[in-house]
């Protein structure tokens, strides 16, 4: 290879993409080393799907550089889709075959020899427990089940980078976990994952660095711990009541701390965001108790990377 893995796997520069007069992507730059589970995350609209297009040569940038394993997207696009798996958020599956059957046809369309390809399905079906489906007809499967075996089914052929569109959306909590395992052990092996979630857990539990994009532009970019710490500077003070939040209990807790970001959490909970928390908790038990108004349960918490994201993209 021409290049060194010392370079990133992913170089975007100056991204621009437009539609029309719409300019969905507005000079976005990053880079995504080699080995490593790269977040982008974004609100609906933010720029995501254009982003992953043009990465995965779908779609022709408006402007700017964009490289990947060195290869300029542009120029060597069918080199680069050689090396590279894709799940994307768009439902895919061979309805009249069964689970085994669709996965042998994927192989069979990425080359691979027979032997192997047995090896790899076999593998797939074991890690993913999925041997109560495997004779299944994939029309005959859940929605969860379709997705688990569409995201799972790009194991089956090698590939040094993978990009995954919000691959949990309907899976559940057991077979999330697994998902989420699996890609931790192929990384491990030397694969690079570019990974879209909402599911701020998933992104905190696997991802070593983030992107937050908003209106197309890149807004933050840190590790999870870094977002936190640089951006999440007020704690989280929640406090149970044991009557229903009113607006008068509202108007009452902004009047306490008219700095804070106050928001109903729940019939009987408040959700209060302050940077001096102890002092801001203080003041709230004791008007309450003047006021009559009785706690239940109180706590403070550091900002969590849901909190930090919702901030920021407000």
């Amino acid at each position: 290879m021409a290049h060194s893995r010392s370079d990133p796997c992913i170089s975007v520069f100056h991204l621009r993409k437009k539609y029309g007069n719409k300019t969905a992507l507005d000079g976005v730059s990053f880079d995504v080393k080699y080995g490593k589970v790269f977040g982008f995350m974004g609100p609906n609209g933010a720029g995501k799907s254009t982003t992953i297009k043009i990465l995965t040569t779908l779609l022709l940038p408006s402007s700017g550089n964009v490289k990947i394993f060195g290869l300029d997207v542009n120029k060597s696009s069918s080199a680069i889709r050689k090396r590279i798996g894709v799940v994307s958020q768009q439902p895919s599956s061979e309805a009249n075959l069964t689970v085994e059957r669709a996965m042998e046809l994927y192989g069979l369309m990425w080359g691979i020899e027979r032997t192997k390809r047995k090896e790899k399905i076999n593998e797939i079906i074991e890690s993913f427990d999925l041997q109560e489906i495997r004779n299944i007809k994939n029309d005959e499967l859940s929605i969860g089940q379709k997705r688990q075996v569409q995201v799972t089914r790009e194991f089956i052929h090698e590939m040094d980078l993978l990009f995954l569109d919000e691959p949990t959306v309907g899976l559940d909590p057991s077979a999330r976990r697994v998902l989420l395992d699996y890609i931790k052990t192929q990384v491990k092996s030397g694969l690079t994952v570019f990974f879209t979630t909402h599911v701020m857990e998933e992104a905190e539990y696997l991802c070593d660095e983030l992107a937050i994009i908003n209106r197309g532009k890149i807004i933050a970019f840190d590790t999870p711990l870094g977002l936190k710490k640089k951006y999440g500077k007020e704690n989280i003070i929640q406090i149970q009541l044991k009557e229903k939040i009113s607006e008068s209990i509202l108007e009452l807790a902004a009047n306490i701390s008219p700095n804070s970001q106050i928001i109903k959490d729940g019939e009987n909970g408040l959700k209060i965001s302050s940077i001096d928390s102890q002092n801001t908790l203080t003041k709230l038990i004791e008007n309450f108790t003047i006021k009559g108004i009785k706690i239940i349960n109180v706590s403070i918490s550091s900002p969590s990377l849901e909190d930090v994201f919702l901030t920021m993209v407000k």
